[in-house]
């Protein structure tokens, strides 16, 4: 029977999995408590980077209807759950485990979808939200722009040349 504080924290695991948008299983064997400090300030304020025990996140993983962790809740596992902008996390994440490789990427989990840790090493390569949207919002301005530049300019040699003449009236014979 479980007690009342697993219970509680099943259900915490759970309530985070369908909070959040994204989610990284890690491995943080032989890393210190202040490299995991470092790690949780790098992550941000929207990631909640959390030490877990396997057996408690695997049946609240189950409750919460994610399967991508399967088969890698083994050793020392802490999980980066995501709610604001995962690319971001990926990316403070795979920098973090460049710099320190005792931090080991297992698996992700992004929208609903399992993410291998290539792919999450993929989605950290991506650029930001911010800089996607502005990339969006130059190409849809673009042709906006052009158009007026061209008015513009026909406005300015229109006032240079005078009104040119509709049309050209032949001789009378």
């Amino acid at each position: 029977m479980a007690t009342p504080s697993k219970n509680a924290a099943i259900q915490e695991i759970a309530a985070d999995f369908k909070e959040s948008t994204a989610a990284v299983l890690t491995e943080y064997r032989g890393l210190s408590v202040a490299q995991l400090k470092e790690l949780r300030r790098s992550l941000g304020q929207d990631t909640k980077f959390s030490v877990v025990k396997n057996t408690l996140t695997g049946i609240a993983a189950k409750e919460a209807g994610v399967d991508a962790f399967d088969g890698q809740l083994v050793g020392p596992t802490a999980i980066a759950f995501v709610k604001g902008d995962a690319v971001a996390a990926a990316k403070s994440l795979t920098d973090f485990a460049k710099a320190n490789p005792k931090l080991i990427i297992k698996t992700g989990l992004f929208e609903g979808s399992a993410l291998s840790p290539s792919e999450v090493e993929a989605l950290a390569a991506l650029e930001s939200r911010e800089k996607q949207l502005a990339r969006v919002a130059a190409v849809l301005k673009a042709p906006m722009s052009q158009l007026a530049r061209t008015v513009d300019a026909l406005r300015a040699k229109r006032e240079e040349g005078g009104a040119a003449p509709a049309a050209e009236e032949a001789p009378a014979e």
